[in-house]
């Protein structure tokens, strides 16, 4: 049997100690209380090798790109283009995608080109909400 199956089911505490012993984690880490963090389990951050006392949620997705529709009541359609790069050839292509975006007060316009931002799913297909107009159609 190996440390990591013996310590797979021990409290947080006791495997934040176990890696320390195996020179995982330096001493300052492990010495004392591990705080709230470490009772619902920790997260070990596997590039610095230290438990980390809170985890939070990330930021949300943001993207910018040119509104193509806005037929819906509080939606439009917006297209957002990226560069990607061949794996072979190492051309640069150019990709676009379509975003169901809520806008609540409907103020954006077909031309405009729109900052969005990442929410929780808002409908079948819109997870994506409008954060600012960031130039007009002319």
């Amino acid at each position: 049997m190996s440390e990591e199956e013996r310590n797979r089911g021990a409290e947080p505490e006791e495997r934040a100690e176990a890696l320390a012993d195996t020179g995982d984690l330096p001493e300052s880490e492990v010495a004392g209380d591990l705080g709230e963090a470490a009772q619902r389990g920790p997260a070990f951050d596997r590039d610095a090798g230290k438990v980390q006392k809170d985890t939070r949620r990330g930021r949300r997705k943001e993207r910018v790109g040119l509104v193509v529709s806005d037929a819906a009541d509080k939606t439009v359609t917006v297209s957002v283009e990226t560069l990607k790069e061949h794996p072979m050839y190492k051309k640069r292509i150019r990709r676009s995608k379509k975003f169901l975006v809520h806008d609540e007060r409907n103020e954006a316009r077909v031309g405009d080109t729109v900052r969005i931002i990442e929410t929780r799913p808002l409908s079948r297909r819109k997870r994506w909400r409008l954060a600012s107009i960031i130039s007009r159609a002319e």
